[in-house]
């Protein structure tokens, strides 16, 4: 998995967590629903202040979004 489908993946883990739905976390945003439904599948490119945006929406950290699975974390 590249980093667009960890990125979308902690999103989507994240905004479930905190009980938002898509619309409402692009409503936060100011984006489209699309938009967001897109970086959750890894079919879009977040920009940096899309993250920001994003971790900001849903009460995280900018790094908790691209944080990939345990089992790649080399030392």
């Amino acid at each position: 998995m590249d980093i667009r489908g960890v990125f979308g993946a902690n999103v989507r883990r994240y905004r479930l967590k905190a009980g938002l739905s898509q619309e409402a976390v692009a409503v936060l945003m100011g984006v489209d629903r699309a938009y967001v439904s897109g970086i959750e599948r890894g079919r879009q490119n977040a920009t940096l202040l899309t993250i920001w945006e994003i971790a900001q929406a849903l009460k995280v950290r900018p790094a908790d979004l691209l944080e990939g699975p345990a089992e790649a974390v080399t030392p």
